[in-house]
């Protein structure tokens, strides 16, 4: 009796462990099905640090107390190194399947970075006053991504800023209200997986239209 109590448990355990690399292995096809058309769209894209499955550790990083856990770059040289390859992006994924989908901001778009009941408040005013949003990224249940024409790099640079959070992806603790995420930063992307079962999700997918102006969505999230 007790050898088969140890053989239904050891099976039981196979089958949990299977499905689990079965549900990485999806995981993992709907990132690199992601990356690949963000591509298609011109949008850049470098793989992130990854939740992991278990563990003490919040993100796959090295660093200690990691401030923004999964929603970072892996490498210092992103910036150089974001591609619109689609072999590149096959191979960086077939290396790292769980890692997150990263897109660098001030080349094709910017994206206003705000709560989320600031993004829900300013959805039901855009469609209330017919303006178009563009596409809008949930982050978990916290913060709301409105993606919108960039700004480039603008002869009234001293009027603009840039986030460079590459360096300090801490500033979000310094910065809980809106930040505009512009030239040398990035946003993390759907459909990236967050620690404790967050995700990043699109509330608005993009659909192939223009992206709005930026100084017109701002109006609604400053409001």
């Amino acid at each position: 009796m007790l050898a088969v109590t140890r053989s239904t448990r050891a099976k039981n355990q196979q089958a949990k462990e299977q499905r689990a690399r079965e549900q990485r292995a999806a995981a993992g096809e709907r990132l690199v099905e992601a990356a690949r058309e963000y591509a298609a769209r011109g949008w850049a894209t470098v793989t992130g640090a990854s939740a992991p499955a278990a563990g003490d550790r919040a993100c796959s990083c090295d660093r200690i107390g990691c401030p923004d856990p999964g929603a970072h770059p892996v490498s210092t040289g992103w910036a150089r190194q974001a591609t619109t390859d689609r072999e590149t992006l096959d191979r960086w994924w077939e290396r790292t399947p769980d890692a997150n989908v990263i897109l660098p901001t001030g080349r094709v778009f910017d994206v206003f970075d705000v709560p989320a009941e600031t993004g829900l408040a300013a959805l039901s005013a855009m469609a209330a006053a017919g303006a178009e949003a563009g596409p809008v990224a949930a982050v978990g249940g916290e913060r709301y991504l409105f993606f919108v024409a960039t700004r480039g790099a603008p002869e009234d640079e001293a009027e603009w800023w840039s986030c460079h959070l590459d360096c300090s992806p801490e500033t979000l603790a310094d910065t809980p209200g809106m930040r505009w995420h512009c030239r040398d930063s990035y946003v993390v992307a759907p459909p990236s997986v967050l620690p404790f079962g967050r995700a990043v999700s699109w509330v608005r997918p993009p659909d192939g239209s223009g992206l709005p102006d930026p100084l017109r969505v701002l109006e609604f999230l400053v409001d």
